[in-house]
C-alpha cells in the first residue's frame, strides 16, 4: 500500500532502534507484541481493510487491519510478507481476540526458515492456533467465497454456515 508520508516506515523504525543489533526475529517479535499491546481491537463486519497509515492514525482496527499494518511495516524494510486468512482456535483463556469467525494475520519470509506466521492481533508467533485457509499478496485478494443459486420459489432463500474449530486429542 502507498505510504507517501512514510508514517508506517517511521513507526517500523522504532523496532530496529529498540532491538540490539536489529536482529530479524527479535524485531518481528517486538512488532507483533507492540501491535497487540498498543492498538485497540474492534470487530468490524463491513468489507474492506484500512490502510496501514489509517490504522496508525486511529490506534484501532480489526485483525485484517493489524495484519496489513505489520505487512507494510515489514515491507518497508524490504522483507517479503503476505496476508493470511483462516480461523483462530480459541483456547479457554478468554484472551484471544478475533476468534469465532474468520481471522487474519501475516506471514513473513525469512531466509533459511521460510514463511513464518505472525498474528499481531493476539501477539502469536506461528503455532497450532492459526488455521490457515488461504494466503495472498494483499488483503484485497482474500475475498470470501461467494456465489449464487437458482432454484424453485419454495426453496430456502439463504444459506448460513457456522464453523466450529475444536482441538482433538492426538
Amino acid at each position: 500500500m502507498r505510504d507517501p508520508d512514510r508514517t508506517v516506515h517511521a513507526w517500523a523504525r522504532r523496532f530496529v532502534a529498540d532491538v540490539r543489533n536489529a536482529r530479524t526475529l527479535p524485531v518481528l517479535e517486538a512488532m507483533t507484541h507492540a501491535i497487540k499491546a498498543e492498538f485497540r481491537y474492534e470487530a468490524r463486519h463491513a468489507e474492506g481493510t484500512q490502510t496501514a497509515a489509517e490504522t496508525l492514525a486511529l490506534g484501532a482496527g480489526t485483525c485484517r487491519d493489524f495484519a496489513v499494518l505489520m505487512m507494510e511495516a515489514v515491507r518497508s524494510f524490504g522483507v517479503a510478507a503476505r496476508f493470511v486468512t483462516g480461523y483462530l482456535y480459541e483456547d479457554t483463556s478468554g484472551t484471544t481476540r478475533g476468534g469465532g469467525s474468520t481471522h487474519a494475520w501475516c506471514s513473513v519470509y525469512l531466509p533459511g526458515a521460510g514463511w513464518v506466521e505472525y498474528d499481531p492481533t493476539n501477539g502469536l508467533i506461528a503455532g497450532a492456533n492459526l488455521i490457515r485457509v488461504g494466503m495472498t499478496r494483499s488483503a484485497a485478494q482474500a475475498i470470501p467465497v461467494a456465489g449464487g443459486y437458482v432454484g424453485a420459489a419454495g426453496d430456502a432463500d439463504g444459506l448460513y454456515v457456522d464453523v466450529a474449530v475444536t482441538g482433538a486429542r492426538s
